[in-house]
C-alpha cells in the first residue's frame, strides 16, 4: 500500500498575530517541504492549515496517510470525535457555543475522506527531527510577511 507520512506544524507571534504553517510530506525516499502565512491570524488556525495545505499537495487517492501533530487541538478532534460530534450538532460545540475555525474544519473534513489518513501526536519542540523542520518552516513564513 502506498504510504505517505506527514509532519505539520503552526506557529504564531502573538496569538491572534502573524502566522505561520509548515509541513513535511515524505513518500519512502521523497520528500516536499511546503510552507505558508496569514498577517492577523490565530495559532489553532495555523495548525489547521498546515494540515489542510498539506492534504490539498497530495495528488489522487487511496493512498495510506499518517499526520504527526504537535497540536492536541486538531489530534483530539479527530481521535476523540470531536468533529463528528460538531457536525452531528450543527457546529455548536458542548457548550453549545459555535464552533471556532469552522470554515477550515469543513475544508478538512474531504480532504480526510479523499485517504485513508491516520493522525498521531507528537510531542512538540522535543527534537523530532521532522516536528522541528515543520515549526522552522512555520516561523520563516511568519518572517517573510514583513
Amino acid at each position: 500500500m502506498k504510504e505517505i507520512i506527514i509532519y505539520t506544524d503552526g506557529a504564531c507571534s502573538g496569538n491572534p498575530g502573524p502566522g505561520g504553517w509548515g509541513a513535511v510530506l515524505i513518500y519512502g525516499e521523497h520528500q516536499k517541504e511546503i510552507a505558508g502565512a496569514e498577517a492577523d491570524t490565530t495559532n489553532q488556525r495555523m495548525e489547521l492549515m498546515a494540515v489542510i495545505e498539506a492534504l490539498k499537495a497530495i495528488k489522487g487517492s487511496g493512498w495510506e496517510i499518517r499526520v504527526h501533530s504537535d497540536s492536541a487541538y486538531f489530534i483530539n478532534a479527530i481521535q476523540k470525535g470531536w468533529l463528528e460530534n460538531w457536525q452531528r450538532n450543527g457546529w455548536k460545540n458542548s457548550k453549545k457555543e459555535d464552533v471556532a475555525n469552522q470554515d477550515l474544519w469543513k475544508a478538512l473534513i474531504p480532504l480526510l475522506r479523499k485517504n485513508r489518513v491516520r493522525v498521531e501526536k507528537v510531542k512538540g519542540h522535543s527534537g523530532d527531527r521532522w516536528n522541528e523542520r515543520c515549526d522552522q518552516l512555520a516561523r520563516n513564513a511568519i518572517k517573510g510577511l514583513g
